[in-house]
């Protein structure tokens, strides 16, 4: 049964776990087997409780130490900190307070701790998105060295980075991981799979557009199939109400940056080919050199924020905002739209986070079957017209645990040891049926979810496919993420309000960008990994490189493509 987070906490209470240190022993822990986790393990019974005895053991110097530890709000933190931190500290007897704050709130204050030296957590859940500011700025623990070193005696012997998907994320130009996923999640296409399978509408499209109504695969087909829905009467299929072909949100507001460094502009094609991220030219449109160093944003100095493919791309998502999707839409932010498609009225978007899966399979809901299937699927997002094959096709978050150097050896530990624990074999497959933000390979193969995987609409089966590593979070190129985050939704939210043109502020925000590296650069606060900026040079000098920035297309429209759903699965197995 699955239990909610309320539920599973009285399972924890009723065991006595909740009793503190005197219960930092086999006893706890059986009852936390029993109890919680119930059999949902990767692991035999034996394994589990071989987990839990090097914790016991690994936490003995610590106990009856208090440690704080941070991360955003989302189901699976949420799980972490009201199920899984109380019960660590039932059977170590280390007690963890995990706060739960804001995105932006975590990044200020561990950007807080870089510059004060003040320990204000033993432990953060950050995205590797700053995976090139925690390398250049060496002010987090190397995992690497930490694991073989210093952290050996805690870490836990069968951990097994190898099981984990994510490390690729977290691992920096010098081979060193620097962070551990704990959660993960993608952006995709999100679509009504029973309004494309009717045979009505299947009808109507291949006579309005000429060929198959079908996920898209390119960006013109999209917008044909965003024009064919919006305002379209469904009632046929019991739909009441307007319905719309898109679903976006624009409003100035921190969540408007991320909707772009996301990786909204290489799905367009702005950057180069690449795997986990493009190089040189990246999809923040940052370049770099040989050496790793950041040398532009801007055409001019060899990056690609103020591309014609970045233009493109902002255009685009403008557009379609104001075209075809809900009004109330432009002014909403990115949690205000995320519950938006479960509401039965939005027939695809393009840029939905599979963190929103477990909110959108709920009983009840408009898109929801009676037998306990969604009426929608998910599946690769449509690419751009500068798309080409070998370019990252979508971002994905891997909210990962970072020790600062700042934090006192023993603290360290001790939130080393929670944070294993969270992710370790024994509590990965109940967590990740909580939240449905997976981390390791054993658990995407479970049974378990393959006996779930028609309950979630194509998240498992892409999880298994081998189009997942197309899908990566911010890469290396970027120095300073929390300096260089906030320029986006600053300048991109002119664009959207109509202030600026997209050209006016992706040429503003390039040139806000370059003041920073330039800033970094003179500063000399990175060393020989940081910024060493290009001279300018004419756009037609960088169009006649090979690879990225592009010149402008003469056409930016290509000819629609759609595949079905169905042979797009079978071509996944």
């Amino acid at each position: 049964m699955k239990l909610s987070l309320k539920s599973s906490t009285a399972v924890v209470l009723a065991t006595g776990m909740l009793s503190g240190p005197a219960f930092a022993d086999m006893d706890a822990a059986k009852a936390f087997l029993d109890g919680e986790i119930g059999g949902l393990s990767v692991l035999s019974r034996a394994e589990q409780e071989a987990e839990m005895k090097f914790f016991i053991d690994a936490a003995a110097p610590f106990e009856g130490m208090d440690i704080k530890v941070v991360s955003e709000t989302i189901a699976t933190h949420q799980y972490e900190s009201e199920v899984l931190a109380p019960a660590f500290e039932a059977i170590t007897g280390i007690k963890v307070t995990h706060d739960l704050i804001g995105e932006g709130d975590v990044v200020e204050k561990l950007q807080t701790q870089m510059q004060s030296g003040e320990n204000i957590y033993d432990a953060y859940i950050n995205d590797s998105d700053l995976i090139g500011t925690h390398w250049r700025y060496k002010q987090v623990r190397n995992l690497t060295d930490w694991m073989a070193g210093e952290g050996s005696e805690v870490t836990l012997p069968t951990l097994d980075l190898e099981d984990f998907i994510g490390t690729s994320f977290t691992t920096g130009p010098d081979g060193k991981l620097y962070q551990l996923p704990t959660q993960q999640f993608a952006n995709l296409y999100w679509f009504r799979y029973d309004w494309f399978n009717d045979p009505k509408n299947q009808e109507d499209f291949k006579a309005a557009f000429g060929y198959d109504l079908g996920v898209p695969v390119n960006w013109s087909a999209y917008e044909d199939i965003a024009e064919f829905f919006t305002g379209r009467d469904l009632s046929h299929l019991g739909v009441d109400g307007e319905v719309f072909g898109n679903m976006d949100y624009g409003k100035k507001d921190p969540s408007l940056g991320w909707r772009y460094t996301d990786a909204w502009m290489s799905m367009a094609g702005m950057g180069d080919a690449g795997e986990p991220n493009g190089l040189p030219v990246d999809e923040w449109g940052i370049r770099v050199n040989e050496n790793s160093q950041p040398t532009g944003s801007c055409v001019a100095r060899g990056g690609a924020t103020n591309s014609p493919a970045a233009v493109y791309a902002v255009n685009k998502a403008i557009e379609w905002l104001q075209k075809y999707s809900p009004p109330a839409a432009a002014g909403m932010t990115f949690s205000e739209a995320g519950p938006i498609p479960a509401q039965g009225n939005v027939a695809q978007q393009m840029f939905w986070y599979t963190a929103f899966t477990a909110a959108t399979v709920e009983p009840d809901l408009p898109v929801m079957n009676e037998d306990g299937t969604p009426k929608w699927r998910m599946a690769p997002s449509p690419h751009g017209a500068y798309w080409k094959e070998g370019q990252k096709i979508g971002y994905q978050d891997a909210g990962s645990w970072t020790l600062m150097e700042s934090t006192p050896v023993d603290r360290a530990k001790a939130a080393w040891l929670y944070a294993q624990f969270v992710v370790s074999k024994t509590v990965d497959l109940k967590k990740s049926d909580v939240g449905l933000t997976f981390i390791r390979e054993s658990t995407i193969d479970s049974q378990h979810f393959t006996d779930r995987a028609d309950k979630l609409g194509g998240l498992v089966e892409f999880y298994r496919s081998p189009a997942r590593v197309q899908w990566s979070p911010t890469g290396t190129n970027v120095p300073d993420y929390p300096k260089l985050a906030q320029l986006w939704w600053q300048n991109i939210g002119d664009a959207m309000s109509g202030a600026k043109t997209a050209q006016e502020a992706l040429d503003a925000l390039c040139s806000d960008q370059e003041r920073v590296l330039s800033r970094l650069e003179r500063a000399g606060v990175q060393g020989d990994l940081g910024p060493k900026l290009n001279d300018e040079q004419e756009a037609d000098y960088w169009f006649s490189q090979p690879g990225a920035p592009y010149a402008k297309l003469d056409n930016e429209d290509e000819t629609p493509v759609t595949v079905s759903y169905d042979e797009l699965i079978k071509s996944w197995q």
